[in-house]
Formats: C-alpha cells, structure tokens, sequence
C-alpha cells in the first residue's frame, strides 16, 4: 500500500521545516565517527581506568581496542516496580558480550521516579525536570568515550524521553532500547477508579482504598494501564528502535530473558566494528518521529507525549508542533480501547493483537512509514511480527490478521472512532489539548462558570466545604513549567470523576498536566501561555463562562474582549516550597520553555550560531495556521 497522501504531506512539511537543524545534527554525528574505533581516541592513562575493575578476558579485549565494548545506560532502582527487573539484565548482557567475543559495561545509571508515587506531593514538581536531569545523565555516563554501542534500559514517563535525548546526543552510536514488561493483571483498573471515586465521595475506607491499590499495582513490571510508561512502549517500536514485541512480555519470563538477550546481540552487531552500521542518530528521522505519533494517535497513548516527542524531536534536529500533531490526529483512526480509553490493560491488548496488529493494519492503510531502517534486521515489517520461544530458542511468527477481542483492539475498517485520541484546542485563552479518546461523546462540550484556584488542594477544599456550583469548570493555574515544573493534577481525577458520575457537568482547564492516565471528564491541559508568562490564564475570575467544544477544537473565555484585556494578570496565590528539593531546580524554572517547544531546561539539539539550540520566542508562531496566530504570544522572560 502507497503512503497516504496526508501522511506524506505532514512529513514533507516536517521535513522541509527541519532542513536547516536536522543537517547540523547530522553533520555532528558525521564528526564524531571521523577518528575510527572510539576507544583508539584514549590515551592509555585513560584506557587503563576504564578496564581497571575488568576480569582477565574483559581487560584483555578491551586494551586491544578491536573488538567491541557494549555501554549500558540503566534506570534500575527497587523502589520502582517497573525498574526493578532491570537489576538481572547488566550480567545478562554481559555473558551475551562475552559469548560474542565481546565486552560489556554499565555506563551509569539515571535517575528514576514515579509519579504514582509523588502523585499530589511536592516531589511531583520535580517531575518533568526529571526528563532533563536523565538527559543530562546519560550524557555523562557516554562521555567516557569507551563504547561501541549502546542500550538502554529505562520503562517509565519521563525516563524513557530522557534516555532518547541524551541517547541522541551520542547518535553516532548505536543503541537499542530494552523494556522491563507489564506486571501481570491485578484487579481491573474500572474497579480501581470505582473505589478511588467513592473514597473522594467519604463512602470508602482509607484501607479499602489501599486494599484496592495495592491489588492494582501488586508486582514487578510496568503498571498496566496504558499511561505514559506503556505509551513509551510502543512508540519506541513504531520507530524501529526496541525490537519488535517487546513492549508486553511479562517480567521473569523465558521469552522476556530470551529478548533482552537478542537485544545484547543486536547491539553488538549493529556497531561500526560489524558489518551493518546502524546509528541511532541515523535511524530516527522525521519518519520515524512521525510513526511514533501516529501510533501515539491509533492506540489513544499519553498526553504527555505532546510534550516529551517535541523535544526528543529536537534532539535529533526535527522540528515538530503541535499542529502536526493535530493534523495527524484527526488522520488516524482509534483502533484501540485500553484503559482509560477503555476497560482492558496492556495484558489485554497484547493478547488481542498488541503493537504487530495495529502496526501491520496501519501500514497497510498507507497510514505508517513502512520503509524505515530499525534495529530489526527485517525493517518495520518485522513489527508486524510476534515474538515468541520455539525450541527454546527466539523466533518471529505472523501476528493475528484478525483482533482476537475487538473490544480492545480493531482494524483500520472498523475503528473505534475514525479519528485519533487527541486533539488542539483554540481559542482566546492560548492553546491547550485534550485526550478526546478518554471522553464519552457527550462530555465532550460544556459550557458552565470558572471556578478558579492556584492550587490543586484548594479545589478539594472547596468540595468538602459544599461550595462548589452544580456545573463548573475548574481553571487550575500556575501549574505550567515556569511555575512549578508542571506537575500531573491527576489527584484531582478522582473527585472530577465523582461529580460527573451524579450528573453534574464539570471540566478541567490547567496549564498544568493530567499525565497518561488522564480520565472521563473533558481535561484541557497543557495550556499555553502558562499564567506565570503572562498567558490569558492569569486573568480568568471566578464566575467568567466558559465554553469548551472538544469535537471542535475550541476554548472560549465567554467575556468581553475590550473588558478582559483590560484586566490585571492575578498574583500567584499558591504557596512557594522549598522542600523535597524543590530549590535545587529554580535554574530550570527561570530557563524552561513552554510546553508546545517541549518544555525544555536544558540545551537539546544542534546548536545554532549564537550557542543556543533555538529562541523560544522568536519561534513561538512556527507551524501555526492563521487563526491559532491571532492567540496571545509568549511574554518576553525578565
């Protein structure tokens, strides 16, 4: 099947846009790979500290300098349910060097948090900065210049966008991706969010409530909704850069061991000392960027991907927006229903059909970038194959030609919905987007009085005090990047979620996020301008209408225009913290950019002239049609 005209379109303009950034970001791979054999670049002082703790065979294959040394970037910790697997695999990868004639090394570690843990706490405001601290990290751990190629183990939100930016800036290495898998199932997460609503509600327990999530989350592996962690998943197989069905094999399983190990091999094989040189830097190129949205799209993923793909794309000199993310969205169709889209988890999915149904179906619709070079031997076509153990030994079979539940997962034919899970949302009050795919359809518009707080805590407040309308919208501010670090709002689901279910007409608007497992109520997040740049956000009152229409992607403060630009912006009422180490990152909050740039704090891409990546503002309308330009502008920092 021939691409289709629109998807071919949307990468050419991507591409187009890019020129200029993605040929400066090649031309520094092109530089780093000039001297050969990177540990031929060492002086023997610096060789000798690198294998100084090595066993006998590891020393003497690393001093030779000709046969390859594998570099391991890992997010383990035991605290994290979805990391905790990852403490086998350094020792797995190394008996699979060692078997190659080669050598293996655990480059160094990167931070991991949870945001199920922080969820609502003061740690959560570390969160999105975590991304950049990760980047940094696998930076510093690669900087040793001692390896051939590289893989990475890291499952979670922002882990995963953190290891693929610092990953790019040593693109000219190799580098395979390898998951942890899902936990297996634990009660249905429909039955979770039940117990959640009526603790909100005072008719459950606080040990009936922790009974039911730890019934949920109850082993190692992934959580198995299909959050940010899971949408990571498979858009790093639609890119071709973790092998194909990898996402969802179960932790501490033959085939889960059988696949780290093919990933140990196929690293190895891949680097410039083999015969079929594959670069990272190389392999993720705009059509890959836009295979991982369009899967983003077709299984109703993250909103948090909004942000995190925008700066994965510029570390690799792509520059992408959210227009191009809309337009793809309202392109694909849905073709799956895991929860919150639906009441199955990734278990589920992968039974039905998983990432090799919903890969073959949109390739051959023309609706996917088919002609990728991966880290698979067989392309993106092998991605529409299924893992699995034969003899002991790993294989690829054809995956299901027909969904195997089609309440989880469908064909292009018969999609859930014709267009994808997310959507832009424009108007007077700046840009936000909103995961459509979670919202029944008549949730979808509403139109109802602001009920405006600083913080998320102060709406729960307002609740238990029996003072909020019927019918609301909740206006949560100064929660974007520069004031906060943009922390999830997701403690606030719970109690939206109770009032819709007794009839009540209620949405959420923030320049906050509402993370991956984002639910039932219409949610615009992510707005921007965030209120601490001098967005329109500052400046909404308590009682001001507003009118949001999911299904036509508009956002409308229902006052008067000479009257609202005449409006102060409102102070920042929420109080400032400084614990949970909250100071530490008051640098990142000065510089961060906003979220449609990816909320960036760090320098991420090619450098341009003057020593910096890009001017946010400068660049603020890029990508944008005529009516999305009429909204406010960034205000200029300080």
């Amino acid at each position: 099947m021939s691409l289709h005209p629109q998807l071919h379109a949307i990468t050419q303009r991507i591409i187009q846009r890019s020129v200029a950034s993605r040929a400066a970001y090649l031309a520094g791979i092109d530089a780093s790979l000039r001297d050969g054999p990177f540990r031929s670049r060492l002086s023997c002082g610096n060789l000798a500290h690198g294998f100084a703790a090595c066993g006998p065979t590891d020393k003497s294959r690393l001093r030779g300098g000709v046969t390859p040394n594998l570099g391991i970037i890992t997010a383990y910790n035991d605290m994290l349910s979805a990391h905790q697997p990852f403490e086998s695999y350094p020792e797995i990868l190394r008996a699979v060097a060692r078997d190659m004639g080669a050598t293996a090394q655990v480059a160094g570690g990167v931070p991991a948090m949870c945001d199920g843990v922080t969820q609502g706490r003061g740690g959560m405001e570390l969160s999105l900065f975590s991304r950049d601290v990760i980047a940094q990290s696998t930076a510093i751990g690669l900087s040793h210049d001692m390896f051939d190629a590289t893989v990475y183990l890291g499952v979670c939100d922002k882990i995963v966008p953190g290891l693929l930016i610092g990953a790019l800036a040593f693109g000219h290495l190799p580098a395979i991706f390898l998951p942890a898998g899902p936990m297996t199932p634990g009660i249905p997460n429909k039955q979770k969010a039940e117990v959640r609503e009526r603790y909100a509600a005072g008719l459950a327990s606080r040990e009936e409530l922790l009974e039911a999530e730890a019934a949920s989350y109850h082993g190692a592996g992934t959580c198995t909704f299909y959050g940010t962690a899971n949408s990571n998943q498979t858009l790093l197989e639609a890119m071709g850069v973790q092998l194909p069905g990898a996402s969802f094999v179960n932790p501490d399983t033959p085939l889960r061991d059988a696949l780290t190990r093919r990933a140990g091999e196929r690293a190895l094989e891949i680097c410039a000392l083999g015969d079929d040189f594959r670069p990272l830097g190389r392999l993720i190129d705009e059509r890959a960027i836009v295979n991982a949205l369009v899967t983003l799209m077709a299984t109703g993923g993250s909103t948090n991907h909004t942000i995190h793909w925008i700066a994965v794309a510029r570390a690799a000199g792509i520059v992408l927006t959210w227009d191009d993310m809309d337009e793809l969205s309202q392109l694909i169709p849905l073709l799956a229903r895991v929860y919150p889209n639906g009441e199955a988890d990734v278990n589920r999915f992968a039974a039905a059909g998983g990432t090799a149904f919903v890969f073959r179906e949109l390739m051959e619709a023309g609706l996917m970038h088919a002609d990728l070079q991966t880290v698979a031997e067989g392309g993106m076509a092998q991605y529409g194959q299924e893992p699995a153990l034969r003899d002991g030994t790993l294989a690829y079979v054809d995956g299901l030609r027909e969904s195997a539940d089609a309440d989880v997962v469908r064909g292009v034919a018969d999609p859930f919905e014709a267009q994808g899970g997310l959507r832009l949302l424009r108007g007077n009050m700046g840009r936000s987007l909103i995961k459509l795919s979670a919202v029944k359809p008549q949730f979808r518009t509403i139109e109802a009085p602001a009920v405006v707080v600083d913080a998320p805590q102060v709406l729960n407040k307002l609740h238990a005090a029996g003072v909020l309308p019927h019918d609301f919208v909740a206006v949560v501010r100064f929660q974007g990047p520069r004031a906060n670090g943009m922390p999830e709002l997701h403690s606030l689901a719970p109690l939206l979620g109770l009032l819709q279910n007794q009839g009540r007409r209620v949405a959420l608007v923030t320049d906050g996020r509402l993370s991956g497992a984002s639910g039932k109520f219409p949610a615009a997040i992510h707005m921007t301008p965030e209120a601490s740049r001098g967005g329109p956000l500052a400046r909404v009152r308590e009682g001001d209408m507003i009118r949001l229409d999911g299904e036509a992607g508009t956002l409308e403060l229902l006052v008067d225009a000479a009257e609202f630009a005449a409006r102060a912006p409102a102070p920042n009422t929420a109080p400032a913290a400084h614990d949970m180490g909250r100071n530490l990152f008051a640098l990142n909050r000065r510089v961060v950019g906003p979220a449609d740039q990816g909320a960036i704090s760090i320098s991420c891409g090619p450098a341009t002239a003057d020593g910096d990546i890009w001017n946010y503002d400068a660049e603020y309308d890029l990508g944008r049609d005529a009516a999305a330009a009429e909204a406010p502008h960034e205000a200029k920092d300080a």
